[in-house]
């Protein structure tokens, strides 16, 4: 959670088959909806050379946009009579919009326009102000996971106090009505820390003015299981701050569906193995946490090992671009990832992730949220820093093309 050192410079046979129902019940109710989109007077058909759809790329493709949804997706020619409008983009590529899965934007007051214009339609606050689902028509799509939950004196309270971005618990009740609290109060995450501090080029261990040193307490195995079973119960993922062996081992014990960074020193293979097999999915923030001694180790080692990477930069650390972060693209494609699984990892995947399928791809029924490079990124990476065309829910909110 590496954010908190930019700001202090400023998570029997019947019952069985009920288990099962109630299981199934939370996986369909843990799918985030995204506002109604506002209906567009005419079909708009989007061309270009090269289109990215989420999964992979075509060549001379074009999105057909109508009532802020993507109503068809295929060669420009066999969908031109069903546009009132078509758009060219000519030598340029057309991709989903971004996702970012780990943010701090509200609490550092990042703006939501800067974000948005920069290619990042949908955002994840993971430590912060706790807000509904908003945006997605010509606005950032914005999900918040609100306080994290710790213990006492635990990280953050350890670094920042109380009352900051985290609240504490003492007992697995304590942690089952926090957590209850904050999905009533509209959490789209849990995010717990399991964080004893005291790892060498940690950004939540440099740069602060007081608190108290590590090691930091961390919640037991006991709170940490009542928080991720009242989480799923409610049709929640939990998503978890952790930093080397220790927090992992919990966290792995513990059932959490995420971790919400690579962690910053290495972590033992069978503990990696394990996190495979229960197909955790990791979060990389591999720019944040490029100081840490075993961050990129780790991301090797988690590709290697088949655990899913989702891109997340950290927006609103010190070092991180304010929208798509392209050095968080590159670390992802140098610790094994191809491109296409790259730019999955920023798109479809984490549509998935935020259980808002199909948020993140180019396809029928899917939010006409996209952007467009002139250029192939395939070849440069940077250039998706700075897009020439973004749309948000069928609502263009920028446009160098013309």
């Amino acid at each position: 959670m590496s954010y908190f050192v930019d700001f202090a410079r400023p998570y029997t046979a019947i019952l069985a088959l009920l288990a099962l129902m109630a299981g199934a019940y939370a996986e369909e109710d843990r799918r985030q909806s995204y506002p109604s989109q506002e209906k567009t007077a005419e079909a708009v058909l989007i061309s270009a050379h090269r289109l990215f759809d989420g999964v992979r790329f075509h060549r001379d493709h074009a999105v057909l946009i109508e009532g802020g949804l993507i109503t068809a997706v295929g060669p420009p020619e066999q969908l031109r009579k069903r546009a009132a409008k078509a758009i060219d983009l000519e030598d340029s590529t057309i991709l989903p919009g971004f996702i970012e899965l780990h943010a701090h934007s509200l609490i550092r007051k990042v703006p939501p326009d800067v974000i948005l214009r920069h290619g990042v339609t949908t955002v994840r606050d993971v430590g912060g102000p706790l807000a509904p689902v908003s945006g997605g028509v010509g606005k950032l799509r914005l999900l918040t996971a609100g306080p994290i939950i710790t213990v006492q004196s635990g990280y953050p309270i350890s670094t920042f106090g109380k009352g900051y971005i985290a609240e504490s618990v003492d007992t697995p009740q304590q942690a089952k009505d926090l957590v209850r609290k904050l999905v009533e109060r509209g959490a789209a995450v849990i995010k717990i820390a399991l964080e004893p501090g005291g790892e060498p080029g940690a950004p939540w261990t440099q740069g602060h003015h007081g608190g108290a040193p590590p090691p930091w307490p961390i919640a037991t195995p006991e709170i940490a299981s009542a928080i991720v079973v009242e989480a799923h119960r409610l049709g929640k993922i939990v998503t978890v701050h952790i930093g080397e062996n220790k927090g992992a081992a919990i966290a792995l014990k513990a059932g959490v569906d995420e971790w919400a960074h690579v962690p910053c020193l290495e972590i033992d293979d069978d503990l990696i193995a394990q996190a495979a097999r229960q197909k955790v999915k990791v979060v990389t923030t591999l720019d944040t946490m490029s100081h840490c001694p075993g961050t990129f180790t780790n991301a090797r080692k988690l590709a290697k090992a088949g655990v899913s990477l989702l891109y997340g930069a950290e927006i609103a650390h010190v070092d991180i671009p304010w929208g798509i972060d392209a050095q968080e693209l590159q670390l992802m494609h140098h610790a094994g990832l191809s491109i296409e699984e790259v730019l999955r990892a920023a798109t479809s995947e984490a549509g998935k992730e935020l259980g808002m399928e199909p948020l993140g791809r180019l396809q029928p029924g899917a939010p006409a949220d996209l952007i467009a490079v002139k250029g192939d990124p395939e070849e440069n990476l940077k250039m998706l820093e700075y897009p020439d065309f973004v749309m948000s829910g069928g609502v263009t909110v920028s446009n160098s093309f013309k």
